[in-house]
């Protein structure tokens, strides 16, 4: 299966979540692309919509070397191999850990507007990505969601690696992923179009 676009991921995503259409639901992108693909599962569904902003945490020597990722409330996810190899502590992390929440905190003003983050406890939460590589920030997204006390919480990507889907499923109540191939070498190869979603077509699905 190769998706058109992240619209067209979307909508075959929308339809295998119709049991929450009419439920007490909340569905939330990860910035960028899963936004655009969360928007067309929230219109099918009739809920709303917002977003979960997870950031990879670099390594101090090497920023696009990820060995983590924080969410907004701080959940700090590490990949232990990767420290333990790199020679790296929890504590060399901190100001580059300190740097991304203040990178999620600015993106979310700009993303949000004026609109101010839904609540999630006692509520049905679908989070969406438009394709899971590693899992390392979808996992701290729901992680900290998960301490907001949501009845469920839903993971839903078009597309994720085995790896990640057999770790992520451990953190949700459901995993919804139309696809898990057993080669698996980036996302991108199983869309037809996906080129960089723009900030302004994030705050234009938010609109």
């Amino acid at each position: 299966m190769v998706f058109a676009d992240r619209h067209d991921a979307g909508q075959k995503l929308a339809a295998k979540l119709t049991a929450y259409r009419g439920k007490n639901t909340v569905v939330l992108g990860i910035p960028r692309g899963g936004v655009v693909v969360a928007a067309e599962v929230a219109k099918e569904l009739n809920a709303p919509l917002d977003l979960i902003i997870p950031r990879k945490i670099g390594a101090p020597f090497h920023k696009e070397l990820a060995v983590g990722a924080v969410a907004p409330d701080g959940t700090v996810i590490l990949d232990e191999k990767s420290l333990e190899m790199l020679g790296l502590k929890k504590g060399d992390l901190q100001v580059e850990i300190s740097q991304q929440v203040k990178e999620i905190e600015r993106r979310a003003r700009s993303y949000r507007a004026n609109r101010e983050p839904l609540d999630f406890r006692g509520k049905a939460v679908i989070v969406v990505d438009d394709g899971i590589a590693t899992g390392l920030t979808a996992k701290a997204a729901l992680r900290s969601i998960r301490k907001a006390d949501p009845d469920s919480l839903v993971l839903a990507v078009p597309v994720a690696s085995m790896e990640a889907a057999a770790q992520l499923k451990k953190d949700v109540d459901e995993l919804v992923c139309l696809l898990v191939p057993e080669v698996f070498s980036a996302v991108g190869q199983f869309y037809e179009d996906f080129s960089q979603t723009t900030d302004e077509e994030v705050t234009a699905a938010l609109d």
